[in-house]
């Protein structure tokens, strides 16, 4: 199985955005956020030909980055699971992938700095951090068996720059 790692898109200012009184998880992507991210996800299909599985985080700003993407890929459908939210474990998306089975390419929509937890303690079983994806950046890890703690190589990883420029051509 592979795993495809999405960062949300640009969003809009966490700090403005409070301002408003309204939840964080309310937080939208901004239009340049939705813009760059089209071109990213275009970028992308030149990468991965198809997914089978598209999931997402439960706040807004992944939500409409999923969208993004979904539509890139004929409008697949999205699952939204609690496994991708912030505070998540990545054993707990560990057992979700799991139940993935017959899925070849999976690809995960979340936020930083758990997605970074998550491909670390994939490919490393470490519980920290040490990989940062920008806004938009996406790789993709190989599992090498059940997905779960120190299973996955790194493949790719590319900024969204750089899918935003394979879009092009």
């Amino acid at each position: 199985m592979h795993l495809v790692v999405i960062r949300h898109a640009i969003a809009e200012d966490k700090e403005a955005f409070a301002k408003t009184g309204r939840p964080d998880i309310e937080r939208p992507l901004t239009k340049h956020g939705r813009t760059v991210m089209a071109r990213v996800a275009k970028g992308l299909t030149r990468q991965v030909e198809s997914i089978d599985v598209l999931a997402a985080s439960p706040l807004v700003r992944a939500a409409q980055t999923t969208s993004i993407v979904a539509k890139a890929y004929d409008g697949m459908p999205v699952v939204t699971i609690d496994a991708l939210a912030p505070q998540s474990s990545p054993a707990a998306f560990a057992a979700w992938l799991r139940t993935q089975r017959d899925a070849k390419v999976v690809a995960a929509v979340g936020h930083e700095p758990h997605l970074g937890t998550l491909i670390t303690w994939f490919i490393a079983g470490l519980g920290d951090s040490h990989v940062t994806l920008d806004k938009g950046g996406v790789c993709m890890l190989e599992m090498g068996g059940q997905p779960g703690a120190g299973n996955a190589t790194l493949i790719w990883s590319l900024p969204p720059n750089v899918l935003a420029t394979l879009a092009e051509k």
